[in-house]
């Protein structure tokens, strides 16, 4: 064996860096380490090397060279929420002032988080005991993240106009604190869950203001000209959305963003208080054999969703049949339909003649990050993301997931 070597000399040992070396299988860069007690000449060569004890030749080991220790990313590397925004926006995709309303919404998220988790320990399970414009009931804790995720956005400064599903009419902020952007949100979806400690979420969509807009407001002497302004400018297609996403509170807490370039899942880092990006670019796949619907409501369904879901249940040649995961939270629901694929359906019944699902606060906005992931949200015949509102709790169906299951759907609804 010959090699060409520069040597470092220790008290105990020899350090040789070959930079050729004739082994049984050749590396560009080599470390040999032997025992500076034993050293003999290399065979014609001034050079000297040690035997190995039973055997012949030098005992090496591969070294990554300088180029490849630069691709290699640190095990400490971490790429926060507040730092992904910052690229985003020196790389021109969103402006400033959009980076600092989606930086509330995180604060806001963050604080939920902690009222979840410490609820029954702070008294806020239960029920409030007042009834929302949905005639739902109140949860305390829907109270609370309403007031959060209203704070957080007010005191940002950069935004018009707040909607809120908890909320009788859009809101528009104090001209000293108004911007630009109109938030719309449902600041703790599936809070029914709450006392079970069942996975909860917030969803969001923003939209920049659209005079243009026409909603069915009508003459209602009740609202005055700023809220019917605030009306008109809320009642815009998800087309419209710029930024879409939603918190899910459970083992851990997720934060899913798309500003219309993919959609990316941040996990909240409890050491650091962070919101640390965990998944990029996240595709659904173009099939899934996991269903979520309430089938509690399969008598109230039309012959057609029936037979759909009967069909789901049917082996088949394949002899499995589709599986079935309901949580009772959309935000939950949709999470894993992201992931694994699927489709997850809140159907129109003989009960809610157009589903319980509101189109500004939940439809929209997770309708448009599935598509950002490659998925498709409906309403059974058409695209949700091209319904405009004609009232600002306006409800209905919606089917999202895979594509492929969607469209099966859609087929069956036809």
């Amino acid at each position: 064996m010959v090699a060409q070597a520069a040597a470092i000399t220790t008290s105990s040992s020899h350090l040789l860096f070959l930079t050729s070396c004739s082994l049984s299988r050749p590396s560009p860069s080599q470390l040999c380490v032997f025992d500076s007690k034993t050293l003999v000449p290399y065979p014609n060569s001034t050079s000297t090397y040690k035997k190995k004890r039973g055997g012949d030749g030098l005992k090496c080991m591969a070294v990554s060279t300088a180029s490849e220790a630069k691709t290699k990313k640190s095990t400490f590397e971490i790429q926060t929420l507040t730092g992904w925004l910052l690229k985003q926006e020196q790389a021109g995709v969103i402006d400033a002032e959009l980076t600092i309303v989606i930086s509330s919404i995180s604060m806001a998220c963050k604080q939920i988080a902690s009222l979840v988790q410490r609820a029954s320990i702070s008294n806020l399970t239960g029920v409030q005991g007042a009834v929302n414009i949905q005639g739902e009931d109140q949860k305390k804790l829907d109270v609370v993240s309403n007031e959060v995720f209203s704070s957080c956005l007010r005191s940002s400064g950069r935004t018009g106009i707040i909607a809120s599903e908890e909320e009788d009419v859009p809101v528009a902020v104090e001209e000293s604190y108004s911007g630009n952007y109109i938030v719309v949100f449902d600041p703790l979806d599936g809070s029914s869950n709450i006392d079970a400690a069942v996975s909860t979420g917030s969803i969001f969509g923003i939209y920049s203001p659209n005079d243009e807009c026409l909603a069915d407001i009508g003459d209602d002497s009740t609202l005055d000209q700023t809220e019917q302004r605030c009306i008109v400018n809320v009642c815009q297609p998800g087309n419209n959305l710029l930024v879409a996403g939603y918190c899910m509170y459970s083992s851990s807490v997720i934060f899913v963003l798309t500003i219309g370039k993919g959609v990316f899942s941040f996990s909240l880092d409890p050491m650091y208080g962070e919101f640390v990006l965990t998944q990029e670019n996240i595709q659904i796949p173009k099939a899934g054999k996991i269903y979520s619907f309430n089938e509690g409501n399969y008598q109230l369904w039309d012959d057609k969703l029936k037979k759909y879901i009967d069909d789901l249940k049917d082996p088949g040649p394949s002899g499995k049949p589709y599986s079935a995961r309901y949580i009772g939270s959309l935000v939950g629901d949709f999470h894993r339909t992201l992931l694994y694929g699927g489709i997850y359906g809140y159907p129109r019944d003989k009960k809610s003649k157009n589903g319980k699902l509101r189109l500004l606060y939940e439809c929209a906005p997770m309708s448009f990050i599935v598509e950002q992931a490659g998925g498709k949200g409906s309403d059974g015949h058409q695209r949700v993301l091209d319904i405009t509102p004609n009232e600002i709790h306006q409800r209905v169906p919606l089917y999202i997931g895979s594509v492929e299951e969607v469209e099966k759907l859609e087929k069956y609804l036809a």
